[in-house]
């Protein structure tokens, strides 16, 4: 059992001198929300990838922020969205493949991060927050904006989700009914950009990339329409932070690393147990005879 009840977090959270604690949990949630919605688009154009090439690519921007005494969310953001402009523009020429761009940009905005870090002291203890996640991390300002840019973000994917359907099944049919790929392209990066910086304080530089693509997978395990998919991914993310928050809290662990792991179990259990997709639940159906093949015999 834990050591502190899910009725002693709830309690908890109303306390006064706990004021992080539930700041923490709002960022989660929003981070969770977030990234579920971007995430569905990541799954469905099987570019996992970006997400992790993101996350190292706002390194070097946390590094200057810290360095600057300036807002991390801020240097992360300026970061993340320079490398996503990046990746958006090179990846139009076929020649070179989306991968294999991202791979490029992603490695030298990493490597420069680290030329940075070495060239600032006193960097260590607030590294391992950024690379793991805090409880502590979050301040009411960091609230706020995740907020707002969370908001932003989720409206901007609904708005534009048809023709970022369309862009992420078949980018030869967008572009053959004139749709700007380019632009989708642009803003589906910079959309991963801001769930990824929004993610970093409480999730982690390192595990971010599982809030964008465990949720989304697991939802994809239920059904195939994506107006549901967003909504099931959503739920999944949000149950996921507010377990691992909560275990976090109990057992004294990494914020990001406890939450991740709620939500790989929540789809080891969906690739097993899912009514139409599990694989126990397949091999269930396979066993029982139907009332068809009864009336055969």
């Amino acid at each position: 059992m834990p050591e502190i009840s899910f009725v002693q977090f709830l309690i908890d959270l109303t306390n006064p001198q706990l004021g992080f604690l539930p700041r923490a949990l709002v960022v989660a949630v929003i981070a969770a929300v977030v990234c579920a919605v971007v995430g569905c688009y990541v799954v469905l154009r099987g570019m996992a990838f970006i997400g992790d090439a993101v996350a190292h690519a706002v390194f070097p921007g946390l590094a200057v922020a810290f360095a600057l005494q300036v807002s991390v969310l801020l240097g992360g953001a300026v970061a993340g969205m320079t490398v996503a402009v990046l990746i958006a523009v090179f990846s139009q020429r076929e020649r070179v493949k989306e991968d294999t761009v991202i791979g490029i940009f992603y490695a030298a905005a990493f490597a420069l991060g680290l030329v940075i870090i070495s060239r600032v002291e006193g960097y260590t203890a607030s590294l391992t927050s950024f690379l793991f996640g805090s409880l502590t991390g979050v301040s009411e300002r960091d609230m706020w904006v995740s907020a707002v840019a969370g908001i932003i973000i989720v409206a901007l994917m609904l708005v534009l989700r048809p023709w970022l359907t369309v862009v992420s099944l078949d980018r030869e049919t967008a572009r053959a009914m004139n749709l700007p790929v380019f632009v989708l392209d642009l803003l589906l990066y910079l959309a991963v950009t801001t769930a990824v910086v929004i993610s970093v304080r409480t999730i982690g530089n390192i595990l971010v990339v599982a809030l964008l693509v465990t949720p989304a997978a697991t939802a994809r395990m239920f059904t195939d329409k994506l107006g549901v998919m967003m909504a099931l991914a959503a739920g999944t993310g949000i149950a996921g932070s507010v377990l691992g928050v909560w275990l976090s809290w109990a057992y004294d662990t990494p914020t990001g690393a406890t939450v991740v792991l709620c939500l790989t179990t929540f789809f080891v259990l969906s690739w097993l147990f899912s009514p139409q997709q599990g694989l126990a639940t397949e091999r269930f159906r396979r066993r029982v005879p139907t009332q068809e093949s009864l009336k055969d015999s």
